[in-house]
């Protein structure tokens, strides 16, 4: 009797033994597929056609409402070109650009980077994502809409159309200090291209993208250091063409904030004579002169000048790498219900 009963409870001892066992075991398994399911959720990559199934029509939606801010402002694409690329380098590409300051916090869009950029701008976003709102509810973010409203942009003025990745989510924080991650136009070569290197983009890469400037205007005190008071030794900056420092000076008198187009030839076309300037010196930035400065980087901005179809193809290719850099996917961030707040 006592062995049976010792039996017994050898038994029994070996079945909770099995059964602790196999809890533990779906413990583990738990554990393991919600990591999985963290490093897919975090480090999801951006895809093309990403609302292929989920809101269709969400691209051809984002294009019409800049079409219509186009007929009204023919120049509002190269603010939401420039949106974007703010936006990209200042926190990653999560929108945060497009958030509205509080009484607590003062946003990236209130930053002195960021002043001139038109409010009709944040309004092309506010109206796409009203719109894709009753489509397709919590579905497309504001970090997308924006990528989608910048490569669109670049279409209309006469550059080469690209896929754009999507999947972005949108960011909850928007501070103005931390636009001290743009590269100001004061900016000389190494120091743009450190800026560029910290963001995983190549020095190529960073002579690409200037090229946005062969479109839109920019505001005299972001280059009055060149025509007055440039140094002791000159009040001009003397890499800058004389003919064109002068033009310059007749349209921004000392202290002025007057407007001026940064590709005089062609404001409203994406063409190459941003770079043909730099030939003649005739670049508005001291960030946009200073690609002349070694050899290597003025071979590139004469095989630019140069090629129509090899500039609009690294611009595209350029443009889908930057729209990469810091985004949130998969359960990071949000998906706004308006652009300009958090939810």
């Amino acid at each position: 009797m006592e062995d049976l009963a010792a039996a017994k409870h050898t038994s029994e001892l070996i079945k909770t033994a099995r059964e602790m066992a196999f809890r533990r075991g779906e413990m583990l398994l738990a554990i393991v597929v919600a990591l999985c399911l963290r490093a897919i959720g975090t480090e999801a990559h951006l895809r093309v056609g990403f609302y292929s199934y989920s809101c269709p029509k969400a691209e051809v939606i984002v294009k019409k409402e800049l079409e219509k801010a186009l007929k009204a402002d023919a120049g509002i694409g190269a603010d939401l070109l420039r949106m974007h690329f703010h936006d990209c380098f200042v926190r990653g590409c999560d929108g945060s650009i497009l958030l509205d300051s509080t009484k607590k916090n003062t946003a990236e869009k209130d930053a002195i980077p960021n002043q001139t950029l038109e409010d009709e701008a944040f309004q092309v976003i506010d109206k796409a994502k009203k719109k894709l709102e009753k489509v397709c509810e919590g579905i497309v973010s504001c970090a997308d809409i924006l990528a989608f409203a910048a490569r669109d942009s670049v279409a209309h003025y006469g550059g080469t159309s690209y896929p754009v990745p999507a999947g972005r989510r949108d960011g909850m924080i928007s501070r103005s200090s931390d636009t001290i991650d743009l590269p100001p136009p004061t900016f000389n070569l190494k120091q743009l291209t450190e800026s560029f290197a910290l963001k995983e983009m190549s020095q190529d890469e960073m002579i690409t993208l200037s090229g946005a400037h062969t479109i839109g205007v920019a505001h005299c005190p972001t280059f009055s250091n060149r025509l007055y008071n440039f140094s002791r030794k000159a009040s001009t900056d003397p890499t800058l063409n004389p003919k064109y420092a002068d033009q310059l000076k007749k349209e921004c008198p000392p202290g002025s904030n007057n407007e001026v187009d940064m590709d005089p030839p062609s404001p409203l076309t994406f063409d190459t004579s941003y770079y043909s300037n730099l030939l003649d010196n005739r670049g508005l930035f001291t960030s946009d002169q200073t690609l002349m400065s070694t050899p290597a980087t003025a071979g590139t901005v004469r095989q630019f000048a140069g090629s129509s179809v090899l500039f609009k193809q690294k611009f595209a290719e350029a443009m889908v790498k930057m729209g990469k850099i810091g985004v949130l996917t998969g359960d990071q961030g949000e998906i706004r219900s308006y652009c300009r707040v958090v939810n």
